[in-house]
């Protein structure tokens, strides 16, 4: 059985701004801005348009210690990405699956931006806690990329 979770993100970062940081950049921004998370990201496959694939290595002391995903979708004019995770962090010990719907909605100057998380459990495994640590991740890399921009108009 599949289950799903939702998250909004409020932002004063105008959408185009924030989905070039935080999800067509995020491989070059976040090892630089959150070194005691992510210690490397590099491309494995493709140019960075759909059916690309990244890999995110993290710190000791996270959970996982690196995710594989894949682009599956990608508008650059409606800011909408899809993605599924298709190696490391919780596939099979916690997920069978997982993939998620990100869109940045222009709002008052700024943007919210919101995702569905779809995941599919491994029997037995507590996938909930897993989609509240995705979930909560998912936050930090918003606000992250929103602090940065932020800080540097020009960026």
């Amino acid at each position: 059985m599949s289950s799903s979770w939702s998250c909004e993100v409020e932002s004063s970062v105008p959408a185009p701004r924030l989905f070039k940081a935080a999800i067509m950049d995020w491989h070059n921004l976040a090892p630089k801005l959150s070194p005691d998370k992510v210690v490397s990201a590099v491309p494995v496959e493709g140019d960075g348009g759909v059916g690309s694939i990244r890999q995110f290595n993290f710190a000791p002391g996270m959970p996982f210690s690196y995710v594989k995903e894949r682009l599956d979708f990608i508008d650059v004019e409606k800011f909408e990405v899809k993605s599924s995770l298709i190696e490391g962090g919780g596939i099979g010990t916690h997920v069978e699956s997982a993939s998620s719907d990100t869109v940045f909605v222009s709002k008052d100057g700024g943007c919210v931006v919101k995702v569905v998380g779809s995941y599919k459990p491994v029997p037995g495994a507590n996938a909930d806690e897993e989609a509240e640590r995705v979930k909560a991740s998912f936050v930090g890399i918003i606000k992250t990329a929103e602090a940065y921009l932020l800080a540097n108009p020009d960026a």
